[in-house]
């Protein structure tokens, strides 16, 4: 009996071994996630995205908290959230000062609570999905809030021709990674509700990385000196929408936004 439990025991292990090998390398590591590819060969990265973080509420590090607007209760509080920065944000003196503002009066100042467009990164991490859709010379990012959109141009790469919400967009690949370096911004966006912010020097590049079917790896390098005193990175997944016939909806904010922007201009007030 002895013997018999010896043996099965063994050729247990060594199915469990074979099975190992059979999935890691020669040189054991393991095999990286490839894409499928487009028509020009280049990584297939189109579909329909979604963060899940609470840095839509703050970036950093941040515990939960109580609302701007006491009388909503918990369902305007703040989750905690363990961030998606690599270390702190390394704010200028003065900058800290003002985010520490922003925070103080986002009620007035969140360019988010006006349906002004979110800006880069900001955009890839609300809590709305987006979608890619992918060609050799432009990849098109149309977003869920406020109809944003972008285009990142892969062949045709220039200067921003003026500044804008959205910035202007170049693209290339680097391997399995898309690359998007992107300049001319308006200084009129923030990062999160938080007050984290930036200026009309901003300058974003961003990684997506295809780790599997239905996750990417997302990374952007931030660098704005103007209001950091050195380049700072965050990162996070993103997860592919994959519920059946999965599609935008649209959000557009505008109406909801009107009589809070012009509502002192009516001559009588809105019903």
């Amino acid at each position: 009996m002895r013997h018999c439990l010896t043996r099965a025991l063994l050729a247990s292990a060594g199915v469990t071994a074979v099975l190992s090998l059979a999935v890691v390398p020669a040189g054991g590591q393991a095999r990286a996630y490839r894409a499928p590819r487009s028509a020009d060969g280049k990584p297939n990265l189109s579909g329909i995205w979604q963060a899940l973080t609470e840095a839509y509420w703050d970036i950093e590090a941040h515990s939960a908290a109580p609302g701007a607007v006491l009388e909503l209760g918990a369902s305007n509080a703040i989750p905690g959230g363990l961030g998606i920065v690599d270390g702190p944000i390394p704010y200028t003196p003065q900058a800290l000062a003002k985010k520490k503002e922003n925070f103080a009066n986002r009620l007035k100042l969140d360019p988010e609570i006006r349906c002004y467009l979110p800006g880069v990164p900001r955009a890839t991490y609300m809590p709305y999905p987006f979608q890619v859709i992918q060609t050799p010379t432009y990849i098109m990012v149309v977003h869920t809030f406020a109809r944003a959109v972008r285009t990142i141009y892969m062949t045709d790469h220039k200067e921003a021709p003026a500044d804008s919400w959205m910035g202007w967009s170049n693209g290339r690949w680097d391997g399995e990674t898309l690359v998007v370096d992107s300049t001319g911004f308006l200084d009129s966006t923030w990062f999160d509700r938080a007050g984290n912010f930036h200026s009309d020097a901003l300058h974003v590049v961003e990684r997506f990385t295809a780790t599997s079917p239905d996750h990417l790896a997302y990374e952007a390098t931030i660098e704005d000196p103007k209001v950091f005193t050195r380049p700072w990175k965050i990162s996070l997944p993103l997860y592919r929408r994959t519920e059946r016939n999965a599609q935008l909806l649209e959000f557009n904010c505008i109406p909801f936004a009107e009589d809070l922007i012009y509502g002192h201009l009516r001559k009588e007030p809105a019903r």
